[in-house]
């Protein structure tokens, strides 16, 4: 294919001037591989006019796309300045996940589904993939657990670590996002629930147990264990928390 045939072929909206539509223009193109990871975006007057939408519009649709981290502007003149297609950091997907899953509503038991297909296959890959050294991190947040006195907010925060760390560990970027999102979307739900167990030291010795075995099976290399054991710990962990489930 020649370079003209992949360049962006920008032509009017044809519905309502709005920064949505502008914004879906865009997309369109990212989509179909006209616009990569580093190619500059027309002007801002440039794009208007080839879209036939007011500036206003453009403007503010690259205003949420950097937010979203789709695109990166460089004020000035020279070769380095305009408005450019940017590699998505994994702190912006994690943002937009975390929104669209907390924002959807989605049944708790649905979640539980979702986490233990993640959670069992991150599992499996650390206890293929990862080296001694890449576990450091989940040892660390499982010591952090291990704290005595620790608080419950604290201990939730080191649990959700521990388990983006393993899935970080079988070096899959989008699952160890997808875990985070999970996670930060149900954070408050988590500590309400936590906040409600009266035997909080038993059930904290409990997860730390659980945690324990997890990191085990992965350190030696036994993934169908460390994926049962997940499994099992996540599916434990819904049922002692009653008030965690309740839609």
């Amino acid at each position: 294919m020649t370079t003209s045939e992949k360049a962006p072929q920008w032509g009017p909206v044809t519905r309502n001037s709005t920064h949505e539509l502008v914004i879906e223009a865009i997309e369109d193109q990212i989509m179909a591989g006209t616009l990569t990871v580093g190619d500059p975006l027309p002007s801002e007057r440039d794009l208007a006019t080839r879209l036939q939408v007011s500036r206003a519009g453009v403007r503010e649709a690259v205003r949420v796309l950097e937010s979203h981290g789709v695109l990166r502007s460089s004020v000035g003149s020279g070769r380095g300045a305009g408005t450019f297609i940017a590699a998505m950091p994994s702190e912006a997907l994690t943002r937009l996940l975390r929104l669209h899953v907390e924002l959807a509503n989605f049944r708790i038991d649905e979640v539980v589904e979702a986490r233990i297909l993640l959670e069992r296959s991150s599992a499996a890959l650390a206890a293929e993939r990862a080296a001694a050294a890449d576990l450091d991190p989940v040892r660390t947040h499982l010591s952090v657990m291990d704290t005595e006195g620790l608080s419950r907010e604290a201990f939730n925060d080191a649990d959700t670590d521990f388990h983006v760390a393993i899935a970080q560990a079988g070096d899959n970027r989008l699952f160890a996002n997808l875990t985070e999102a999970i996670r930060a979307s149900l954070r408050s739900r988590h500590l309400e629930a936590f906040r409600k167990v009266e035997d909080w030291e038993g059930m904290a010795a409990t997860l730390r147990s659980e945690h324990h075995g997890i990191l085990q099976a992965i350190t030696e290399g036994r993934g169908d264990l460390a994926a049962d054991l997940v499994e099992a710990h996540i599916r434990g962990a819904a049922s002692a928390l009653p008030d965690l489930i309740t839609p």
